[in-house]
């Protein structure tokens, strides 16, 4: 009786769980079909399937040009996070040099940092390097937090790796960057795969260096262009268009968690338990 009711508990949990994760994602799905005073009703069903304000969002804006930027722009930052990332994590997790430990401890500290604090300064710069109002700026900006993390999760991954593969292929006269591309790379996938998904979420989602260094439509990302949606007069807020650009934007994470998922938590949980 004890286990049923042990096992009972368990279910109504994981049921609870469920519900109180993606009740917000499905009532977001039930606005989006829903349009003027009927965004202000609750339902809990659907009574139509009305795609009015997804047709309205990509034929009146540039939404479909900010989710290309955003997919650009995130790509960019997961490829220059993941190729500089691993070969530093490479020369901090395997060459010893004086400084190497405050050099890790600058790398997490500033991962740190706000976002408003730095502000001033990348704009300065991204201004300097003439990247304002462009894809290549945002990408530069996003570095600057998406790359210590990837550091750091790749270095402590790569200590964790046995030093006698190295000593193996080293003998067999194998490189650096050899021993970095076709022995460490291929062992580091699930570490890879977590930070690089982490790097795209993050560059996803960012809105205040998307709305502070994009000055036009057709350089803007989709938090922005969701943030700058309007209705039909200033005094209207088309909830059903910003609830169908919520869900199209993140109807793609979701997707992507899932397939990265037996790998995301590989590399969520390596360096553990150490066997």
């Amino acid at each position: 009786m004890t286990r049923y009711a042990a096992r009972a508990g368990l279910a109504f949990a994981v049921a609870l769980l469920l519900i109180w994760s993606l009740f917000p994602l499905y009532y977001a799905v039930l606005t989006s079909m829903e349009s003027g005073s009927g965004v202000f009703q609750v339902r809990w069903w659907p009574d139509a399937v009305d795609l009015g304000n997804y047709r309205a969002l990509f034929a009146g804006s540039n939404f479909g040009r900010s989710i290309l930027n955003s997919i650009m722009v995130a790509t960019l930052v997961v490829a220059a996070s993941l190729l500089l990332g691993l070969t530093a994590a490479h020369a901090l997790g395997r060459i010893r040099f004086r400084g190497r430990r405050l050099l890790l401890m600058a790398v997490l500290a500033v991962s740190m940092f706000p976002q408003v604090a730095v502000l001033s300064g990348m704009f300065t710069l991204i201004r300097g390097l003439g990247l304002y109002n462009s894809l290549w700026g945002l990408a530069l900006a996003y570095l600057l937090f998406t790359l210590p993390f990837t550091v750091w999760v790749l270095t402590t991954f790569i200590r964790e790796l046995p030093v006698e593969i190295e000593e193996a292929a080293i003998m067999d006269g194998a490189g650096p960057f050899t021993i970095l591309i076709r022995i460490f790379l291929p062992l580091m996938w699930p570490a890879m795969a977590t930070t690089g998904l982490i790097a795209f979420i993050i560059a996803w989602n960012e809105f205040l260096f998307a709305l502070t260094f994009t000055l036009t439509d057709t350089m803007r990302t989709v938090p922005v262009a969701i943030a700058l949606l309007t209705g039909a007069s200033q005094y209207e807020l088309p909830w059903g268009m910003i609830m169908a650009a919520s869900v199209t934007v993140t109807l793609p994470l979701v997707a992507l968690v899932l397939v990265f998922q037996r790998r995301l938590v590989a590399g969520l949980t390596a360096g553990a338990v150490k066997g």
